[in-house]
């Protein structure tokens, strides 16, 4: 049995939102769409559309299946596309999730490079700091940094590892003092990072070498590190922003680096993507580039 019959049939009638549209668009009649449907829900058990005499809408499990339809006919298409041309040059749209701070940063640098040298290539990048579900989202891969969650529908690749350094602008140091033991950072206001509900700890490493947890008071919660390092810059409080942030900052003088390197879980980088029997050359062409140039910047 041939599991590709009825799929870009039913990929069509989604896309051209009727049967009467679909079957002009394939040449057949709208009895002969209607057949092909049923027949593809008989062979797979369970009904993917909810069909009245004027309209059409998915079910859920049609929703699921209409995704990796489409997912699986762009496949093919590139596929087909590589082979006749005989050319494995990059095309196609390479759909990107990143972190935003490090995405604008690091990530979308070495994509704009990718760009220039694929003009084939059509990049979406989307910047956002939440964990988007690749496959229901329909990305082809992402940059995540911290522990990976999802081990088992994911392949990924580790692009490097992220450290914590605290900083401040200089008018707030000569206001507060530079707080040097852990004892000293009572006292001083500090801008934490907040996500769905949950603020970020600062924990460092004592003159002992053991971890502590500072208790800071927080005035600022943000969800964006950029804005974070903006409020620093404001001379609003201390920031624990990840290292190759703040030594740009440092570096141009808008921030002083009050512990360099200090956060005792660094947290690992990887660009994820999902695990598949075949790794379209756009997305192969994506990671190789991240792999080779995100290692280059310091990190840490």
């Amino acid at each position: 049995m041939n599991k590709l019959d009825g799929v870009a049939v039913f990929v069509q009638v989604i896309e051209a939102g009727s049967f009467t549209l679909a079957a002009e668009r394939l040449h057949l009649t709208r009895s002969a769409i209607g057949k092909v449907i049923s027949r593809l829900e008989a062979r797979l058990g369970v009904r993917l559309l909810h069909r009245t005499t004027r309209s059409h809408t998915l079910t859920e499990a049609g929703r699921v299946y209409y995704e990796r339809c489409v997912r699986a006919l762009a496949e093919l298409d590139a596929g087909a596309a590589e082979v006749e041309s005989g050319l494995t040059e990059p095309r196609g749209r390479l759909r990107v999730s990143v972190p935003i701070a490090f995405g604008h940063q690091c990530v979308a640098p070495v994509l704009f490079g990718l760009a220039r040298q694929h003009p084939k290539l059509q990049i979406d990048i989307s910047f956002s700091d939440r964990a988007v579900d690749l496959i229901d989202e329909n990305v082809d891969l992402a940059v995540r940094i911290g522990e990976l969650r999802d081990n088992t529908s994911l392949e990924a690749r580790r692009l490097g590892t992220q450290y914590m350094s605290i900083g401040a602008s200089s008018s707030y140091l000569e206001k507060y003092g530079m707080p040097v033991a852990v004892e000293d950072f009572e006292g001083h206001m500090a801008i934490s990072y907040s996500c769905d509900g949950a603020t970020s700890k600062w924990r460092i490493l004592d003159a002992d070498g053991d971890e502590r947890e500072l208790h800071i008071t927080r005035q600022l919660s943000l969800d964006d590190v950029q804005a974070i390092a903006d409020a620093g810059i404001a001379g609003l409080g201390l920031v624990y922003l990840p290292c190759w942030l703040l030594e740009r900052h440092v570096a141009a003088g808008n921030l002083v680096a009050v512990r360099e390197r200090c956060g005792v879980r660094p947290q690992p980088i990887h660009v994820v993507w999902p695990k598949t029997p075949y790794l379209p050359s756009k997305t192969r062409c994506a990671v190789d580039a991240l792999a080779l140039e995100i290692p280059k910047l310091k990190l840490g």
